[in-house]
This record gives C-alpha cells, sequence and structure tokens, in this order.
C-alpha cells in the first residue's frame, strides 16, 4: 500500500536542519528570527524570503517530519511482519532521541499551548499519526480499515503518549540518571509497545492458529 507523503525541498530540508539546535538551546520565545537566521548562516532578509514566521519555521518541521514518518509507515505495510516491523520502527525512533530532538520537540509542544497556530500544525500531525497506526492496525488485527479508527483509538493515542513522554523524560532528567536507568527504562518502554501491538494483532493470530 502507498501512502502519499509530503513534499518537501532539498534546499528547506537543509535550513531545518541548521536551525534545530538553535531552537532547542534557545527555546521557542528566546531565539528570535535573526538567532535562526545566523544559525542557518543567511542574512535575515534572506532567510525571511524563506519562513515569513518561527510558526512558519515549526509549520515546515511538522512537515518534514511527517513526511519521514510517513515513510516509516510504508515500510511496515510492504513488511512480510508488520507486528515487528512496527516495533521495529518505534525502537528506532526512541533510539534516535538526542539532545536536540527532545528540547526542540519539547519547545514545540510548550509553544502548541499558547500559540494557535502552532496547535493546529502539532493537532494535524498527531491526527495523521494516528490515522496511519489505524491502517497498521487494521492490517495485523485482519479488520475493515475503518474498524480500528473506532476500536483502537485508545492504543493509538496511549503509544503516541507513551512515545512523547519519552521524549519529554529525555529533555528534562534522562541524561541525569546513570546508564543503567536508562537503559532499564528503554526495555520497560519497549516492552509496553510490544504488549500493545501484539495485543491488537492477537485475534488475527488465533484465527490463523
Amino acid at each position: 500500500m502507498q501512502l502519499a507523503p509530503l513534499a518537501i525541498d532539498d534546499r528547506t530540508t537543509a535550513l531545518l536542519e541548521s536551525v534545530r539546535l538553535a531552537f532547542a538551546e534557545k527555546g521557542f520565545d528566546g531565539a528570535s528570527m535573526q538567532d535562526l537566521a545566523r544559525a542557518a548562516g543567511m542574512s535575515a532578509g534572506n532567510f525571511y524570503r524563506y519562513f515569513p514566521s518561527k510558526n512558519a519555521i515549526v509549520a515546515a518541521m511538522v512537515e518534514k517530519d511527517l513526511a519521514t514518518v510517513r515513510k516509516d509507515f510504508e515500510e511496515v505495510l510492504v513488511s512480510s511482519d508488520p507486528v515487528e516491523a512496527l516495533i521495529g520502527a518505534f525502537e528506532r525512533r526512541i533510539d534516535a532521541m538526542n539532545s536536540c530532538d527532545g528540547p526542540l520537540w519539547a519547545e514545540i509542544d510548550a509553544a502548541a499551548s499558547r500559540k494557535p497556530e502552532i496547535a493546529a500544525a502539532v493537532s494535524a500531525m498527531e491526527s495523521a499519526v494516528t490515522g496511519l497506526l489505524g491502517i497498521v492496525f487494521a492490517r495485523i488485527s485482519g479488520c475493515p480499515p475503518e474498524q480500528p479508527r473506532k476500536d483502537y483509538a485508545a492504543e493509538c493515542c496511549f503509544l503516541m503518549m507513551l512515545y512523547k513522554g519519552a521524549a519529554l523524560w529525555v529533555v528534562s532528567k534522562g541524561y541525569g540518571t546513570s546508564q543503567d536507568t536508562r537503559y532499564a527504562l528503554r526495555g520497560l518502554i519497549l516492552q509496553t509497545i510490544r504488549q500493545t501491538i501484539s495485543d491488537i494483532a492477537a485475534p488475527k493470530l488465533q484465527q490463523m492458529s
């Protein structure tokens, strides 16, 4: 099954990567457009040609990350074992959390509570991811495509909350704990994800047995 990706050009991608660290370090309100332009190695006037506001930058970041998420889900859907593929996708994303992306998305979530434009972009992304999870859940449960949206709505939200919670933990205290504790927590998170996804697949597996 093919999922239509969201297009974003290479130049915009390069600019977004260059400003991520500045956003994460200074915060949404603390980083000025001049700071972000400087991080991108551009004059403020030229930078404004690409991004007229910080809201526009966040919207582009959401679009770029959603395009990556869509690609991940497409790979899950064509996998011969979508259960393991989905679990693996969660594992890779959790392991890819770092000192930049965690703080960045924490800042974006905080800004969403104050700024309707940011809230709309974040909400659209979360709705899209929930919809993609529903498509995968339809395959692994053997249900009609529309059924998981209703039957597994709570599971979709739970997996998203678990992932976002892991990201926020990285920001708030994750790097202040021991390596053993971080590794144990990673195991608990992945175990919970595996159990949730396996429970959804159980009806189809029982029919096949």
